[in-house]
């Protein structure tokens, strides 16, 4: 399966592009590239913390809840655990780099 060698030729070119970006595109491409990993940053530091409040309650009820214990076995505590973590990662980065893109906006507004 792959990619079809004029899409991959076509993707390859694109770097080699005749026309020179402005000062400004590159700007534009390093504040854009900068929200990303700030919201990566803080996705990382929500799901960590994520995982552990939901770690520790998940295997204190599977030990001590006879229903826990019946019910939850060990694929459904990492779900539990990994379902949190994701929803927190996600809604994090996406509210962080929002954020980041809004701030973007305003210095684009003043600036110009």
């Amino acid at each position: 399966m792959g990619i079809p060698s004029t899409m991959r030729d076509a993707w390859a070119n694109r770097r080699n592009s005749p026309l020179i970006a402005s000062p400004l595109e590159d700007q534009k491409i390093l504040r854009s590239r900068q929200c990303t990993q700030e919201g990566v940053r803080a996705g990382v530091k929500a799901a960590s913390i994520a995982c552990v409040a939901t770690a520790v309650p998940t295997l204190v009820a599977v030990r001590v809840l006879p229903w826990a214990k019946a019910n939850l076995n060990y694929t459904a505590q990492a779900l539990i655990i990994s379902a949190a973590s994701i929803a927190a990662y996600f809604i994090t980065a996406d509210k962080t780099i929002l954020e980041c893109a809004r701030r973007n906006t305003h210095y684009n507004d003043k600036s110009a």
